[in-house]
């Protein structure tokens, strides 16, 4: 009962009396620690604090075999009273004692509490690696509740650093094993978080039908904590859908509630609610006041206080008080970089930024409204590519928000070239068009019919057809919405420089057709590259390093699994990129010695070519685990991938990096830092420039395109001009591989 939540029946049977022999007994003991957890979970809290008190005394008279439970029992009654700290506390102490007694159940239970306790601290490294040590030391000894609150927990801690996907996935995992366990309590948490996921997506009546689901079950085992979590939770959701009244009755509901417990943090929330229920019925002043109550009340935290602090900035906005709405915009991003600052875990601080996607862009709007339009690239520059930035050594990770300032067209003159910097908002998206003499702010549809498009031209051009001849609007739209604004402000036939956000992040731009004089591709007039950020282009080497050993070529593996089918003209392609170097510049792993261990001691800094070919594998819940699919090293190795997280790990020095694989470039895009996968993890780790696809690539056309490419390497043109040259020729070529299918999915990524 007291697992499944069902604390109200525990106390019912608790209130049986022991038999006068058993009084002073351990038996007692864990009586009063049963009834003190229920009470404190109930937040009956003089009640939960005299059962623990009495139990304490009960176990000084029956030695200490108890004594783990009993701190585990005073660390929740922490926790819900709102003292994470001294929560955690309790429950270190609990795990060591655990650890000193060898009980594996508790060792798990203390291991779940201080991923909670965590978790409630906003600290989500520590979150993460105690939920993965609870799980893995519960799935020991099948301890099936504690895996399945652990999932849960896992859950939350991807959707607090903005991966919903994943966040989804393990929530409705646990949820469903909670209800297979009868665990109610757990069932409305899992009810709830998935509610935030819909929420955050503006799925309103969904959002709210999860909420309600969440209330009746807390109702039902009269969690307090939990009727509070549905109360607040339906407040937001009803203020967002517009039901201004009905947002208001949850919200004081829940306020009443946690000033009953007198917990403030939990009164915090619904007090937001309120805020945001007056600034729609356009009651200013006192929205005003309860926004600042909450954003400077010192139990407030990250999260609470930058969601506050944005929604002053827009009522500031509404009132037309353009400099506190400035001020306020910038104290949210403060707040927001100071989280983000705190988190250690790479893999964590990737999907972060997307917590701030409408922060940032609604001070984007701002600045541009006020004709502030270099300040808001500057803003909207430094959302870019900072996990990316911040491994390299450019950016330091200071926990402020202080946009750097440079001169844009500074780094197009550097860059011999136009930069393309977009950027995709709600409402309106932007393109910022920078030449070397001069910035231009262009307006472009919201993100919404934007996506649209990207989607029906991403499903045509691997079809195999030729867009340019088939008459198919898809290609000219979408050149006509990306490109056509700055038309004039294209160099003829020269270097074009994209900067993508959210969904562009996906589309090969060579493909996109042209409609005068004639159709054609957009190739045919410019040399395109993709960048991260113009940060990173301002710190592009304008030479490539001296060559030392030029050219490690990896590949032509033999793949251990038939979930990769054979790469008949892996050989071929092999033989085609090595023949451009001479034997002593080349370092040749083929067959069963291309492993990923060779990969890795091979020293591969040392080379100014990286040259895969091979099977790859893009990862969307998770892109660090994106990998490139090789041979065992030995008979008994399971590993035969070389993932990206792996890569990441040891420096390069390279020119270039070609992954001849399908999906190098990735498939998950993050707010900020673009797509994450293969391409990404090279360019982390030093690489300059770094080919990756975009989607299946063939076997068959791929050798004669990267035969073309090192051809015009040896003759000294880039990497990009190389790239283009090759594309070229298959496009000229009267074959099937004329089509975009063939050529359009390698993309040329430079990075520092």
């Amino acid at each position: 009962m007291s697992f499944r939540g069902k604390n109200k029946d525990l106390l019912q049977v608790l209130d049986a009396q022991l038999p006068p022999s058993l009084s002073q007994s351990n038996v007692a003991a864990e009586k009063k620690i049963l009834e003190g957890t229920a009470y404190a979970v109930l937040h009956r809290f003089p009640e939960a604090d005299s059962a623990l008190s009495e139990a304490e005394k009960l176990c000084a008279l029956n030695g200490d075999s108890l004594k783990g439970y009993l701190l585990k029992a005073h660390g929740q009654l922490q926790i819900e009273k709102g003292n994470y700290a001294s929560g955690s506390d309790f429950f270190l102490r609990t795990l060591a004692v655990a650890r000193q007694r060898q009980d594996r159940f508790l060792e798990s239970l203390a291991l779940l509490d201080l991923g909670q306790a965590a978790l409630l601290r906003e600290h989500f490294d520590e979150a993460i690696v105690w939920s993965n040590s609870a799980r893995d030391a519960a799935e020991a000894i099948e301890a099936r509740l504690v895996i399945e609150t652990a999932l849960g927990n896992l859950g939350w801690c991807h959707y607090k650093t903005g991966d919903p996907d994943r966040a989804l996935e393990l929530f409705d995992d646990a949820e469903k094993r909670a209800k297979q366990l009868g665990s109610l309590r757990d069932e409305v948490l899992w009810l709830t978080t998935t509610g935030y996921i819909y929420l955050d997506e503006q799925e309103f009546t969904i959002a709210e039908d999860y909420y309600r689901r969440a209330l009746r079950l807390a109702q039902e085992i009269d969690s307090k904590e939990d009727i509070l979590d549905a109360e607040i939770s339906l407040a937001f959701a009803a203020a967002q859908a517009g039901h201004l009244e009905q947002a208001d009755q949850y919200a004081q509901q829940a306020i009443l509630k946690a000033r009953a417990d007198g917990n403030r943090v939990d009164e915090l929330y619904p007090l937001l609610a309120r805020g945001i229920v007056s600034a729609r019925s356009g009651s200013a002043a006192q929205a005003e006041e309860l926004f600042v109550e909450v954003s400077s009340d010192p139990k407030v935290d990250a999260s609470l206080k930058w969601e506050t602090q944005h929604e002053l900035a827009n009522l500031y906005l509404t009132e037309k008080k353009f400099d506190k709405t400035e001020s306020t915009y910038r104290a949210a991003l403060t707040t927001f970089e100071e989280a983000r600052a705190a988190i250690q875990h790479e893999g964590l601080k990737l999907p972060f930024l997307g917590n701030a996607n409408s922060l940032y862009d609604d001070y984007v709007q701002f600045l541009i409204s006020q004709g502030k339009t270099e300040e808001a690239l500057r803003v909207a520059d430094y959302s870019r590519a900072q996990t990316l930035a911040e491994g390299l050594g450019l950016l330091k990770s200071k926990g402020s928000f202080a946009p750097p300032a440079f001169d844009p067209k500074q780094i197009a003159r550097r860059m011999n070239g136009t930069v393309l910097f977009y950027w995709l908002g709600p409402k309106q998206s932007y393109l910022w068009a920078i030449t070397p003499r001069d910035v231009r702010l262009f307006p472009l549809p919201p993100a919404a019919d934007i996506d649209s498009l990207v989607q029906r031209f991403r499903k045509a051009v691997p079809s195999a057809r030729d867009l340019a001849e088939s008459g198919d609007p898809v290609g000219p739209n979408l050149y006509s919405t990306l490109l056509a604004p700055a038309k004039e402000l294209l160099p003829a036939n020269g270097r074009v420089i994209i900067i993508p956000d959210e969904s562009l992040n996906t589309v090969s731009f060579e493909a996109l057709v042209v409609a005068e004089p004639k159709p054609h591709y957009w190739i045919e007039d410019a040399t395109i590259l993709n960048a991260s950020s113009l940060r990173m282009l301002a710190s592009a080497p304008q030479k490539p390093e001296p060559n030392r050993e030029k050219l490690l070529l990896i590949g032509d593996a033999t793949v251990p699994t038939h979930e990769y089918g054979e790469l008949p003209n892996a050989k071929v392609e092999m033989d085609t990129v090595a023949k451009h170097f001479t034997a002593a510049d080349e370092q040749v792993f083929a067959q069963g010695q291309a492993n990923p261990q060779a990969y890795m001691a091979s020293h591969p800094e040392r080379f100014a070519y990286i040259h895969f070919v091979a099977h790859g594998t893009a990862s969307r819940l998770s892109p660090l685990d994106s990998a490139v699919v090789l041979s065992k090293a030995a008979a008994q190795d399971d590993s035969f991938k070389l993932y990206a997280r792996e890569i990441m790990q040891r420096p390069l020095r390279a020119d270039l990096v070609t992954i001849s694989a399908c999906h190098g470039a990735g498939s998950r895009t993050y707010s900020g830092e673009g797509l994450v996968g293969l391409s990404w993890a090279f360019l982390r780790a030093g690489a300059h420039n770094v080919i990756g696809a975009l989607w299946e690539v063939s076997d068959a056309s791929t050798p004669q395109l990267m035969d073309k490419m090192y051809a015009e390497i040896a003759r000294g043109k880039s990497p990009d001009e190389a790239l283009r040259a090759a594309k070229l020729s298959l496009l000229h070529s009267e074959g099937v591989f004329r089509k975009p299918f063939y050529w359009a999915p390698f993309q040329l990524y430079t990075g520092s």
